[in-house]
């Protein structure tokens, strides 16, 4: 049998029990406002830790699926994220030369400055992998990384794990493109 206790007291709910302002309400401290969210937090985990699935949510954008042996092949799996080829056609009308060098985002972020609809979503389809492209060429210890959903990212030398694609999203909904800057952040980690 469950049992229901009154906001106001602690007496059980029983028809016609209501909450008034004039019925005076319990103390309560700081400390036991803060409580609930560190129950809370403690059930999400244990939830999170029994429930079997994926890890990371769903894949944003791009997912990359194929035989296990695929996702743990870094030489085979940077080819076919490196493929971009919406981005390089639309760089490649406007005169820029992606050939994933570092020195081709600031290209890229000049390209972009006036930016349109068309732009962002070019940049939203493509930029990621482009970013975390380069960064795996061009940086010791960079790699693709493939989350449990699917989802590519990109794992530094030092353990930090990037989400380009979602990053660049971000950026490409805000309207602006910063690559380079992403690109200078990653190599001094």
């Amino acid at each position: 049998m469950l049992a229901f206790r009154c906001p106001c007291d602690s007496r059980p709910i029983a028809a016609g029990c209501e909450t008034t302002a004039n019925t005076p309400q319990p103390a309560t401290s700081s400390r036991d406002r803060k409580r609930p969210a560190r129950k809370n937090q403690r059930m999400r985990q244990f939830w999170r830790a029994w429930l079997p699935g994926p890890r990371h949510g769903f894949a944003r954008g791009v997912a990359v699926w194929g035989s296990p042996g695929f996702r743990h092949d870094g030489e085979q799996l940077a080819d076919v994220l490196a493929d971009c080829r919406n981005l390089r056609a639309w760089a490649r009308a406007r005169g820029v030369d992606l050939d994933d060098h570092p020195d081709s985002l600031a290209r890229l972020d000049r390209a972009l400055e006036p930016s349109t609809e068309d732009d962002r979503r070019i940049l939203e389809m493509d930029g990621g992998l482009y970013l975390g492209t380069t960064m795996v060429r061009h940086l010791p210890g960079a790699r693709w990384h493939i989350w449990s959903n699917g989802h590519p990212v990109v794992k530094l030398h030092s353990g930090r794990y990037l989400d380009v694609v979602a990053i660049v999203n971000n950026l490409a909904d805000a309207g602006e493109s910063h690559l380079a800057a992403l690109y200078t952040d990653a190599a001094a980690d």
